[in-house]
């Protein structure tokens, strides 16, 4: 999943031309996916519980089989939208939430950091492998063999997936129609604000996006999000004490270890997309990286992230889960700050493997240890829920960190560029405030060669055109900056939420000893 994905991310442009389609359209595909994932998430963890886990995994990897191969062979963006945005979607709804209970069913308590660090793990090391896999797909052959990849990978998948065991469903559980819509909907409309934020704005609205009372069309859905979202939580307790069957217990936030947890994977994925935004297209688009180098220089944070993950459980079984988590949130910002620190206008492609390692140990750390914090909250019968739980959180954490990322970005690099522009005397003020008029809703990120290929189509004169280019690399180093600087901060925070995690490893049996275990209130 994480890795086509990315796949489509570097593969944009070609999968356009190839469906007969704009960049926008795939974007709004790419939008769709997030959508659809964010808005089943936690009704998809609720399904498992009603059929069985492992049931609702296997039929959520066929409708993943069958959503990659229609993207595959899609001859438009019709049959795209449906393959990847729809059934893709869906499947991942039933997937993800499933995987975090059969973790918690098949392996022992001691034995559960290492196989959720595991899992975290692949998911980084194929975001950044995708730009190498996307790279070389598009270059040599076509971004379609990856999806069809996919189906022979699912199939692999469930013949591999028999020996799995999963708990008898008990009883008739009642599925919330009602709960199922209203989480859907307002989980949905606040993402889709969050991904408008950037076309929007996300208070202040930006020229010719829609606005009410003067602000952003954004604000104004994630406030619509949160206000369906609160009726949700409403409606559950509703049925809570009419003694029926929710999709999700209100009450399970009032765990400090279980919403310790879940703050703290907001928080690393917030940080995680929006460094895995920033530095590829600082790669790609700053240095003019080839998606394939842009890929080999992002390896060091997958490789130490898979590292850490691996080895934090197995050398030290028994250490503290706060210490890890406080030195995972440390590594994080320190790898953040030595980034925005470390770029400078003679920066090379190697400036950032330190940091991007630092980055990549702090992931790791933490995902070493927050899968099993959340699941040993609960007992193993609602790990399920909790797995839509989980899912829904990081899903959240990843659209706000690209979203809030991107913003700071473009909004930094207009800031500096108009700045500097307006400064230099080898620009007149007209074509100054020309540029400022065209740049109100924000100034793309252009490599050089590209705006040295506008400027010239555009038969701009030679000296505005070279104070143009500086102002522009100046801008672009600054808004790289701006946007790590706010992730390290944004890790900074999850100090605040630590005291929140136990300091006990969790304590139990086999696969499936906590099913009787009450709430821990750690």
């Amino acid at each position: 999943m994480a890795l086509d994905s990315s796949v489509m991310n570097v593969s944009i442009a070609t999968v356009a031309s190839d469906v007969g389609t704009t960049i926008t359209g795939i974007q709004g595909a790419i939008t769709a996916y997030t959508l659809v994932m964010a808005m089943f998430m936690v009704p998809g963890g609720k399904v498992g519980a009603m059929i069985g886990r492992k049931r609702a995994f296997m039929i959520g990897c066929v409708v993943y089989g069958c959503g990659s191969l229609t993207t595959a062979l899609a001859p438009n963006l019709t049959v795209l939208l449906l393959g990847w945005s729809l059934l893709e979607g869906l499947g991942a709804a039933l997937i993800l939430p499933a995987v975090v209970a059969l973790v918690a069913l098949n392996f022992p308590v001691e034995r559960r950091p290492a196989a959720y660090g595991l899992i975290a793990a692949s998911a980084a090391v194929a975001i950044g492998l995708g730009p190498l896999i996307g790279g070389f797909a598009t270059t040599y052959f076509s971004w379609r063999w990856v999806f069809a990849g996919e189906v022979a990978v699912v199939a692999v998948i469930l013949a591999l997936a028999r020996p799995v065991v999963d708990r008898p469903v008990a009883g008739r559980p009642h599925f919330d129609l009602i709960g199922a819509c209203l989480s859907a909907a307002g989980l949905g409309i606040f993402v889709y604000g969050v991904l408008r934020t950037s076309e929007w704005g996300w208070f202040v609205p930006k020229a010719g996006a829609p606005s009410w009372l003067g602000m952003s069309a954004s604000v104004w859905l994630m406030l619509a999000g949160v206000l369906v979202v609160w009726l949700f939580l409403l409606w559950q307790g509703h049925l809570i004490r009419q003694g029926r069957d929710p999709l999700v217990d209100p009450g399970l936030f009032a765990n400090r270890q279980l919403s310790g947890g879940l703050i703290m994977f907001f928080l690393q994925f917030l940080v995680q997309m929006g460094v895995f935004f920033v530095v590829p297209l600082y790669l790609s688009v700053a240095l003019g990286l080839s998606a394939i180098r842009t890929g080999v220089h992002i390896l060091p944070l997958s490789l130490s992230l898979l590292a850490a993950a691996t080895l934090i459980p197995r050398l030290f079984p028994h250490v503290s889960p706060r210490l890890i988590v406080r030195l995972g949130v440390l590594g994080l910002f320190a790898g953040a700050l030595a980034l925005t620190a470390a770029l400078d206008a003679d920066s090379s492609a190697a400036v950032v493997t330190i940091p991007l390692l630092l980055i990549g140990a702090g992931m790791g750390a933490l995902a070493s240890q927050l899968g099993a914090i959340t699941v040993s909250a609960v007992p193993d019968s609602r790990s399920a829920e909790v797995g839509g739980i989980q899912n829904t959180v990081t899903n959240l954490g990843s659209s706000i960190g690209t979203a809030l990322a991107g913003s700071i970005l473009i909004g930094a690099l207009t800031s500096s560029f108009l700045t500097t522009i307006e400064k230099n005397p080898a620009v007149p003020a007209s074509v100054s405030a020309q540029a400022t008029t065209k740049l109100a809703a924000g100034a793309p990120f252009l490599s050089d060669a590209q705006l040295s290929a506008a400027l010239a189509e555009a038969n701009v004169p030679a000296p505005q055109a070279e104070a143009v280019m500086q102002a522009n690399a100046s801008a672009r180093l600054v808004a790289v900056r701006a946007s790590l600087g706010v992730l390290a901060l944004v890790a900074l925070i999850g100090f605040a939420f630590t005291g929140r995690i136990p300091k006990r490893q969790p304590e139990g049996g086999g696969a499936g000893s906590g099913g009787n275990r009450e709430p821990a209130n750690t």
